[in-house]
């Protein structure tokens, strides 16, 4: 199951997960034990690692810390039978695992710990909590590094790639041209039938033209767009990126001296932002649209009553607005896939996690910030 055990690399320690194996690399010691026991912990709660192979002929140095945090990974019984599946393993070294395993084996199992359901719940809650700080403390500072990189390279005419921009405004924008428009047609007929229905017991169904045009000039035609784009792009930079880094491209990119930053976020960021204000123009367009079609089969208002009534009642300002979020919506759901992209740890069982992590978050991040503009703008009086 295992190769020949390698001089030491004195690297940090590391698993490196490869399907159903896992390859324990580096140094195992004390120096690295905060490090290694997040790994061990994580893998703990993703997988039961005691049930994949484990192959520890990349293994460099090791102590009594890195030990117990082997018998961690592997358990106890397995670790006493190291001379049966590690042979090639240093003597002293099987030596120390196995004295370590077997006395491990022969302790009596401890008590469970007794249920406190109100204090595992707190804990839970903690444990969600200190999640999210860190999940959105990992956002800030990707985002920071993205702007710091776009600052570098925007009077750099030279290392602008611009061919990359192209094709990821053809797959971001063109692709998902058809379907922005045929959703927010079919949204902005649902919104004029129910103002319709409503309206028609006030005797105020001509407000029908106002309720679908403030309604998607102001917030549905970004707001559905940034939505669509979340769930079909995001997802998309997270797949590419973490497969690129799955078969360590990345670390191919990295080194040739290029920054993948610079090289594969940017491009995709930079076309995002072009693509989101495109398509919110077109959501706003075909929603109005879907809206005049009800209004002109249920409620007898004629396409250029319709047209009238927006340029009579309905000012630029609202256009203005809806279109003001799409560069920031765009930014933050782009920064957002790449991100989730670049935390895959190396498994198509980690690609789909983050893959799905990136959508939930984008779907939320915009969701939030809209709500917070519409307060805002409002309160403003814009």
């Amino acid at each position: 199951m295992t190769a020949k055990a390698t001089a030491p690399v004195n690297e940090p320690g590391r698993i490196d997960p490869q399907g159903e194996r896992l390859a324990i690399r580096g140094d195992w010691t004390l120096a690295h034990h905060a490090s290694l026991k997040r790994q061990v912990q994580r893998l703990a709660r993703e997988r039961e690692p005691s049930a994949r192979s484990i192959d520890l002929s990349p293994l460099a140095a090791l102590d009594t810390a890195g030990a117990v945090l082997l018998m961690e990974l592997t358990g106890a019984e397995r670790l006493a039978a190291i001379d049966d599946w590690a042979p090639e393993l240093p003597a002293p070294r099987r030596a120390l695992l196995r004295t370590l395993g077997e006395a491990m084996a022969d302790r009596p199992a401890p008590e469970p710990p007794p249920r406190r359901p109100l204090r595992d719940g707190l804990a839970r809650v903690g444990q969600r909590v200190e999640d999210l700080f860190q999940q959105q403390r990992a956002l800030l500072g990707f985002i920071g590094l993205v702007l710091a990189t776009l600052a570098a390279t925007a009077w750099r005419p030279g290392r602008w790639r611009l061919t990359s921009v192209v094709a990821q405004l053809h797959q971001t924008g063109l692709n998902a041209l058809p379907i922005v428009a045929l959703l927010t047609f079919l949204v902005g007929a649902v919104v004029a039938f129910l103002g319709a229905t409503v309206l028609r017991d006030f005797g105020a169904t001509i407000y029908t033209v106002n309720l679908v045009a403030f309604a998607f000039l102001r917030e549905f035609g970004v707001l559905l767009a940034a939505i669509l784009l979340a769930g079909r792009t995001a997802s998309a930079f997270t797949a590419q990126l973490g497969a690129m880094k799955a078969n360590e491209e990345l670390d191919a990119v990295r080194t040739l001296g290029l920054d993948p930053v610079e090289l594969l976020v940017l491009p995709r960021v930079l076309a995002l932002m072009l693509t989101l204000p495109i398509l919110t123009f077109v959501g706003m367009l075909s929603g109005i649209l879907g809206g005049a079609l009800i209004c002109e089969l249920a409620l007898d208002i004629s396409l250029f009553q319709f047209v009238a009534i927006l340029q009579r009642d309905i000012p630029l300002n609202h256009f203005l607005v809806g279109l003001a979020k799409a560069p920031l919506f765009a930014f933050l759901v782009a920064v957002i896939g790449c991100l989730e992209g670049f935390k895959v740890s190396g498994s198509a069982q980690s690609v789909g996690e983050h893959t799905t992590s990136s959508v939930v978050q984008s779907i939320f991040v915009v969701i939030l910030l809209d709500a917070v503009a519409a307060l805002f703008f409002m309160e403003m009086g814009w």
